[in-house]
C-alpha cells in the first residue's frame, strides 16, 4: 500500500509544499545528555496510556539508557501545539508523540529527524497502513506504535432477539436502523457524533477519496470529493429520518445508552475494545464485532487514530532515542506488558500476534476480535493527511453545528470546510490545487 500522492516526492518537495507553516529552522536538543550514573538521558513527551509503564520496563532492562517521560495533554487538547512550539523554541524533547494525522503538522516545523535509514530494516514487519502513515514525502519520519482501524460493534443479543440482520452494506445498515427503531422507538442503531471531526474523517476515509495529496510541489485538496459527499448525504438521510442519534460518544449518557439498549451499536476504532470492556463491564456476552458495512460490497474500513513517535532533528542523543523507539514498537516485552492494562492493536505484526495470544476474550460473542481487526486493517484504502488536518477536524465540527437542528446539512458543512481549508493553506503561502487531478 502507498499513500496516494506520497510516493515519488521527496523530502525537499514535501517541505517546499509545506513551507510557510514552519517558523524558524532546525531546533535545539536537550542540554544534558547523561544522568548522574552515566547513562544516556533520553527525554520523551507523550500522552499514550501506559507510557509510564513502558518507560519503567525499558529503564529496568537497559542500564546504558535512561528514558525520562513528561506526560502532556493529548494532541487535540494542546499536546501538538506544545510540541510544535517547543520545536520552534529550540527546547524540544528528544522524542515527540505524533499520531498519524498530526505528523505532517510537526514535520512542517522542519524540526524532525529523518528516520528512513534508521528504520529501513523494519518496513516489512509493519501493517502497511501504519507504515505509510509515518512516511509523508516517501521518507520515514516516525516509528509506528499502533493502528486504529474502524469496525462495527453491535449488541448481538438485541439483534438476535429481534431478528435484525447484521448489515454488510450501508444500504443494509439503513434497513437495520429502521428495524431497531421499530423494535424499540426509544432505541437507535448507533450515534453519529457531530462533535468529532476525526470520526467523520474516518468514515470518509472508508470511501477511498483522500482529502489531501501532494501534486508536484502543491497541495491538492479534495475534501468535497464524491466519496466524502456520498458519505455526508448518506448520514444526513439517517439523521433527517431520526434513525441515528447525534450525541457524543464516551460520556456517561452514552455509556448508559449502550448498556440499557438505547444504542445498539458503535462505529468505533480498535481502541474501542478496551473502552467497551472498561465502560460497560457488565455487558459481557452481549456484544459482537464485525467489519464496517461497505459501499456496494467493496471491502474497505476507515481509521480513527493511532500513535507514532518522532525524534527531534537536533536531539543530541538520536541513536539512543531510536534504540528506545525500536524497542517500544517491536520488542515482545512491550506487547506483553500492554495486554496487562489495555487491549493493544500494535502496528508491528509480530507484536500483534503476541497481543492476540494474550487477549483473554470472553467479552465479545461471535468472531474473534483480533481476526476482525486484522481484516479491517487489511481493508484500509490509501489516504494522505495534510499539514492542517488537525485544524480541519475542528473546522468540520464547527460547520456541522447546525445539522441537528436542520440549520445546515453535512454536505454543506463539507463544502464549507473545503473552502476554509483551501483558504487557510493559501494564506500561509502554499500553492493549492482543488479537486482531483
Amino acid at each position: 500500500m502507498t499513500l496516494r500522492g506520497s510516493a515519488g516526492f521527496g523530502r525537499r518537495t514535501f517541505l517546499s509544499a509545506t513551507a510557510g507553516l514552519a517558523a524558524g529552522g532546525l531546533l535545539g536538543g536537550c542540554a544534558s545528555t547523561t544522568t548522574a550514573s552515566g547513562a544516556t538521558r533520553v527525554t520523551i513527551w507523550s500522552w499514550l496510556t501506559g507510557m509510564d509503564k513502558y518507560v519503567a520496563a525499558f529503564n529496568a532492562a537497559h542500564a546504558g539508557i535512561s528514558v525520562e517521560l513528561n506526560v502532556i495533554a493529548s494532541g487535540l487538547k494542546g499536546g501538538y501545539a506544545q510540541q510544535a512550539n517547543a520545536l520552534r523554541a529550540h527546547n524540544a524533547p528528544d522524542i515527540l508523540h505524533a499520531e498519524y494525522q498530526g505528523l505532517p503538522q510537526l514535520l512542517t516545523t522542519g524540526g524532525l529527524r529523518d528516520l528512513t535509514d534508521d528504520l529501513a530494516d523494519l518496513e516489512r514487519g509493519y501493517s502497511p497502513a501504519a507504515w505509510q502513515g509515518v512516511r509523508p514525502g516517501a521518507r520515514t519520519w516516525a516509528v509506528p506504535m499502533d493502528l486504529a482501524p474502524m469496525v462495527l460493534y453491535y449488541r448481538k443479543d438485541l439483534f438476535d432477539r429481534h431478528g435484525v440482520a447484521v448489515p454488510r452494506t450501508w444500504a443494509e445498515f439503513r434497513t437495520a436502523a429502521q428495524a431497531v427503531r421499530q423494535a424499540d422507538p426509544a432505541a437507535r442503531v448507533t450515534t453519529f457524533p457531530l462533535n468529532d471531526g476525526s470520526f467523520f474523517a474516518g468514515m470518509c476515509w472508508q470511501a477511498g477519496d483522500p482529502w489531501w495529496r501532494v501534486d508536484g510541489g502543491s497541495w491538492r485538496v479534495d475534501i468535497d470529493g464524491p466519496g466524502t459527499l456520498r458519505t455526508a448525504d448518506y448520514w444526513q438521510g439517517l439523521i433527517r429520518d431520526g434513525l441515528v442519534a447525534t450525541a457524543p460518544t464516551g460520556d456517561q449518557d452514552w455509556i448508559g445508552a449502550m448498556h440499557t439498549g438505547r444504542l445498539w451499536g458503535l462505529l468505533g476504532a480498535s481502541w474501542s475494545v478496551g473502552s467497551l470492556v472498561k465502560s460497560i463491564p457488565n455487558d459481557k456476552g452481549r456484544w459482537a464485532v464485525t467489519t464496517m458495512p461497505t459501499w456496494d460490497g467493496v471491502p474497505a474500513n476507515g481509521v480513527q487514530g493511532g500513535s507514532a513517535f518522532a525524534v527531534s532533528a537536533e536531539s543530541k542523543v538520536p541513536t539512543a532515542a531510536v534504540a528506545f523507539l525500536r524497542w517500544l514498537s517491536t520488542d515482545p516485552a512491550v506487547a506483553k506488558l500492554g495486554t496487562t492494562f489495555t487491549t493493544p492493536f500494535p502496528a508491528y505484526l509480530p507484536s500483534r500476534d503476541i497481543a492476540r495470544r494474550a487477549y483473554k476474550g470472553g467479552y465479545f460473542l461471535g468472531d474473534p476480535v483480533y481476526d476482525v481487526l486484522d481484516e479491517a486493517a487489511r481493508r484500509v484504502p490509501d489516504w494522505t493527511w495534510g499539514p492542517n488536518a488537525l485544524r480541519t477536524f475542528s473546522t468540520v465540527v464547527d460547520r456541522m453545528g447546525g445539522v441537528k437542528t436542520g440549520g445546515t446539512t453535512l454536505a454543506a458543512a463539507v463544502r464549507q470546510t473545503q473552502t476554509g481549508v483551501v483558504a487557510e493553506l493559501r494564506e500561509r503561502g502554499l500553492t493549492v490545487l482543488e479537486g482531483k487531478a
